[in-house]
């Protein structure tokens, strides 16, 4: 349901961009089996299965789930039933489990992805109309990255499950777990190749009218094995936001490159999902099994000694490896999932933003990155450049 305010990733009926915009709507997983990964996201993530597409309501070549966070959060997850459905099972032949799109719902499909794709947007999927007897989604798509897609969805006209071909789950299954509380997608982080980043930044920007918000440039971003360029593009009200980041030259396999060379490809690296209790969320998603990065115990020794009003208790950040950012006279928490499929890709962010702050983490990058050089490590990639 629509809400009348803005407020984070969620949606509003009054957008305050010049494409009319309103948010976030949802994020579409191709992996090699939907009910599994469902199940995953289900009991570990803590988020309800919602809706089922498949045989049973009419969907012949393909399975999808529907899951849904306590405000807005939106995923679907799809695997191929066929062999021939070759846009869901080639995507996961060559990348594995990841996101194929993401979507942003809008006041009028039709207007913005015109004016997207007059702005130099390439089309993917032209404005459609899902009909069914509770009534209509209209959806349009443009490209974005190399399979992805960014998707231009309104359901105002639309009282069923998610949208048409989608009806109740066939197993009402009772999962036990732990409440997340996860609310709504704050930011999309996608992962390309060297000199891609400008060229995907301008792409967005002139596309849909966005700004870059923030450059990370040589230096910026790195440890004493590898390197990246970051930029962040967002539409001008701020409601989505979304890092682009490319490998730079160091001395190893930087995070960046591991990526595009598991992944086959430049694409999306994590997701990063909003919650107004980052501790008792972790807490909570940890005693549901996700895995996390972990930071030295001087990472906590040096936060101690800042004097920025933190709230939480820093025996619980230390406890449960949350990291804090100060920026201003706000602070950001977050902490990130250990890759959640079987290749090295794609990941999720846990953040919660305090008093007013809005930038990515920069003071955390290096003992995240450290922490994610030593699982490459562990996994043989952390090798030398020549």
């Amino acid at each position: 349901m629509l809400m009348d305010i803005c407020y984070g990733g969620v949606p509003s009926k009054i957008p305050n961009n010049s494409l009319g915009i309103r948010g976030y709507d949802y994020v579409e997983f191709y992996v090699g089996s939907a009910k599994m990964v469902a199940y995953w996201h289900a009991k570990a993530m803590g988020l309800d299965i919602k809706g089922y597409a498949g045989p049973e309501t009419g969907v012949k070549d393909r399975i999808s789930y529907y899951l849904e966070g306590v405000q807005g959060l939106k995923i679907v997850i799809t695997s191929a039933l066929t062999p021939d459905n070759y846009e869901v099972s080639g995507f996961v032949t060559r990348h594995g489990d990841g996101v194929k799109r993401w979507s942003v719902e809008v006041n009028d499909v039709r207007e913005v992805f015109s004016k997207a794709v007059k702005n130099g947007a390439i089309p993917m999927k032209q404005p459609k109309k899902y009909e069914d007897d509770m009534g209509y989604v209209e959806e349009a798509a443009i490209r974005l990255y190399d399979d992805a897609e960014i998707v231009f969805v309104n359901r105002d006209n639309y009282k069923g499950i998610f949208r048409p071909g989608f009806g109740e789950p066939v197993q009402n299954i009772q999962i036990q777990r732990q409440e997340t509380g996860l609310k709504f997608i704050d930011h999309i982080v996608g992962n390309v190749h060297i000199n891609e980043m400008d060229y995907w930044a301008n792409y967005i920007n002139s596309a849909l009218d966005f700004e870059t918000f923030l450059y990370f440039g040589p230096g910026d971003i790195s440890t004493q094995y590898s390197a990246l360029l970051s930029k962040v593009v967002r539409s001008k009200d701020d409601i989505i936001k979304n890092p682009i980041n490319e490998p730079y030259e160091g001395a190893r396999l930087s995070q960046i490159q591991e990526f595009t060379m598991e992944y086959k490809g430049s694409g999306i690296q994590h997701i990063a999902i909003a919650t107004k209790d980052i501790v008792s969320t972790i807490r909570a998603l940890r005693a549901n099994g996700v895995e996390f990065l972990w930071v030295p115990e001087t990472y906590y020794e040096e936060l101690a000694k800042k004097d920025f009003g933190l709230e939480e208790n820093i025996d619980d950040l230390r406890e449960l490896g949350i990291l804090c950012d100060v920026e201003g006279e706000g602070y950001l928490l977050q902490l990130f999932t250990k890759p959640i499929g079987d290749r090295p890709t794609f990941f999720y962010e846990i953040i919660q933003r305090k008093k007013g702050a809005k930038g990515f983490g920069q003071g955390n990058f290096q003992a995240l990155f450290e922490s994610i050089e030593r699982d490459q490590e562990r996994r043989g990639n952390l090798i030398p450049m020549s």
